[in-house]
């Protein structure tokens, strides 16, 4: 058993709760730039005063129409500015934000309202309003639906005969330990877990983020630190940020859609973004294709292999030195360009991220931190930083956190962000701590230097029909950074041997049958079977099988013709690969793995 802990920081803030943030600010630097928004115009600036005065005249309407302190309210949006408004409304009205994610079916709605009892609802587009009220009326209650586009003014009005004394009133009696947000997990499988998060946890997160990232949340000199949020504010990453952002007065900005990211950091131009290992991923594969594409591939390749060693070494030479700064001026420039060219630094969480891209960003000029966290830890609970990185790590515990490793390789935490429980269910919460430790699930060790390696996930692990235990994780991410390849499952629980499936990036599929010759037209599923394509996709499952023994590599691989997205039901709304739902819809395809017999190795 291992473990590292790191100090906690003297507490500050005794009341007041999220929306203290929000008053603060206003009275420290009324005219600073808290928001730009996106208009028509393009990006407008909200200070610090004006978005004050926009959540008092918000939150006077919510009770004005009868939100109460500990009223649940669901948000059903995707991530924009009035988001960010309404959260900060809902807890200077005392009351309990339940976000839901865009891409829930009807019955995660149903079961989200009933669950947690809410008692009324901001949505974004029509259909959002029609599950949610459908939701209300099975239910049994008639609540309030407002649509985010129009509701701030509609409850402006509605608000003007309520005094501001009693919203401020509000505010000064909010306990740090009162829930602010019940957030319910999206799963791979089974239905939705309510975690419960007090004011206090956020509170912890935020200011223990901020004091470990002082470079990105406190930029010197003319230049103020600022972020576009394009991940969803449902998810407890996106919405760390959020709340990070605001109290450490860092310019905010909102994307609503992934797809819009890249043209919105051209034009937002952050110092710092948050991602998900997804999104650098297809950054990085967007420029290496346009580059192959452009017939210059050969440069790119060569200026990847150099910007590797030169991040790696601990003193290049003078002939590396000088590799790298021919290559910053075709390549890596370019690189920073597509982040809006003042980006140095990307928070990166949720899965993890080939050591050698984050080697790769590095010497490009953008430093990568990866984390480590779940929801029930309020997002991270261990973090790299600029003066403690070391790729290929989750980084050290946030101050006041602690880390062990239990005998059996699992991931335990405790410490102030750590949530109080599941919403309604005692036996689950009861089953998710272990000594007063939370139980995470996931494998992982503690190497020489403090840091935490994740190495897969307890309840993922495979047994093989001879007794062979297989994390699959390791592999996968292996797998999944071969440009080719869109997602990797592996396979194999009680079967004589491990294989995969495969999913095809789209982008990289048509460059692919480009280089290769092949129809213009041909889609996946004509090509699956390929010997090219397969001899291909082998070179990606050479790299996964290089990281295990020959027991636990994969012996057989199947393409598939889908791709694997939230929309689809594959992935879970943060990106996450749903691995029952895959392995029970494509059955058949995990049976023909093993219908023929195996060539020896």
């Amino acid at each position: 058993m291992r473990e590292v802990a790191t100090a906690p920081l003297p507490t500050e803030q005794a009341t007041g709760g999220l929306a203290e943030f929000v008053h603060l600010n206003a009275q420290r630097s009324p005219a600073s730039v808290a928001f730009r928004r996106k208009t028509r115009a393009g990006w407008t600036p909200v200070t610090a005063r004006e978005f004050r005065d926009e959540v008092v005249r918000v939150a006077r309407g919510l009770v004005a129409s009868g939100v109460r302190p500990g009223d649940r309210v669901v948000i059903l949006s995707s991530t924009r500015y009035e988001w960010t408004l309404f959260d900060f409304a809902l807890w200077a009205a005392r009351a309990i934000s339940v976000p839901v994610y865009v891409t829930s079916s009807e019955e995660q709605v149903d079961w989200i309202v009933a669950d947690s009892g809410a008692s009324a609802a901001i949505v974004e587009t029509e259909q959002h309003e029609r599950l949610t009220r459908g939701a209300f009326a099975k239910a049994g209650r008639d609540a309030p639906v407002w649509r985010i586009e129009d509701a701030a003014g509609e409850l402006a009005k509605t608000g003007s005969a309520v005094p501001a004394q009693d919203v401020l009133a509000n505010r000064a009696a909010t306990e740090n330990s009162e829930v602010a947000t019940i957030i319910y997990t999206s799963g791979t499988t089974g239905r939705p877990k309510g975690c419960v998060l007090t004011h206090s946890n956020f509170l912890a997160e935020a200011r223990h983020t901020v004091e470990m990232l002082q470079p990105l949340f406190k930029a010197d000199g003319a230049e103020a630190a600022s972020t576009l949020l394009f991940l969803p504010l449902a998810h407890v990453v996106g919405r760390m940020l959020q709340i990070g952002a605001v109290s450490a007065g860092v310019t905010l900005g909102h994307t609503s859609h992934v797809r819009d990211a890249v043209a919105d950091l051209a034009t937002f131009r952050p110092t710092f973004v948050l991602a998900v290992p997804y999104v650098l991923e297809k950054i990085y594969h967007g420029a290496r294709q346009k580059a192959h594409g452009s017939g210059k591939g050969k440069v790119f390749d060569a200026a990847e292999d150099t910007a590797v060693a030169h991040s790696s070494s601990a003193s290049p030479g003078p002939l590396l030195r000088a590799r790298h700064a021919v290559f910053d001026r075709l390549v890596y420039r370019r690189l920073r360009e597509v982040l809006g060219g003042r980006c140095r630094y990307v928070l990166s969480g949720g899965a993890a991220l080939s050591p050698r891209l984050v080697h790769f960003f590095h010497s490009a000029g953008i430093t990568v931190l990866e984390g480590y966290g779940l929801t029930e830890t309020t997002s991270t609970a261990t973090l790299n930083t600029p003066d403690a990185f070391r790729p290929g790590t989750a980084g050290r515990p946030l101050p006041g956190m602690s880390i062990r490793i239990s005998e059996a390789g699992e991931v335990l935490i405790k410490g102030p962000t750590v949530f109080q429980g599941y919403w309604n269910n005692e036996e689950a919460t009861r089953e998710s701590f272990a000594d007063g430790w939370f139980t995470t699930g996931d494998l992982g060790r503690v190497d020489d230097g403090g840091y935490l390696v994740i190495t897969g996930r307890s309840k993922d692990i495979l047994v093989t029909s001879g007794g062979k235990n297989v994390s699959p994780g390791i592999m996968e991410d292996r797998v999944n950074s071969h440009p080719l390849v869109g997602n990797a499952v592996v396979v194999g629980d009680g079967r004589r041997y491990v294989a995969a499936l495969l999913t095809v990036d789209p982008q990289q599929f048509e460059l692919w049958k480009r280089n290769r010759g092949k129809p213009a037209e041909a889609t996946v599923a004509d090509l699956r079977d390929d010997p090219d394509l397969r001899a291909d996709l082998q070179e990606a499952v050479d790299l996964g099988n290089a990281a295990v023994s020959q027991a636990e590599s994969i012996r057989r691989f199947r393409v598939l013709s889908a791709e694997f997205t939230a929309e689809n039901g594959y992935l879970t709304p943060s990106l996450k690969i749903k691995r029952g739902v895959v392995v029970e819809a494509f059955a058949d395809e995990v049976e023909a793995c093993y219908s023929e017999q195996v060539p020896s190795r």
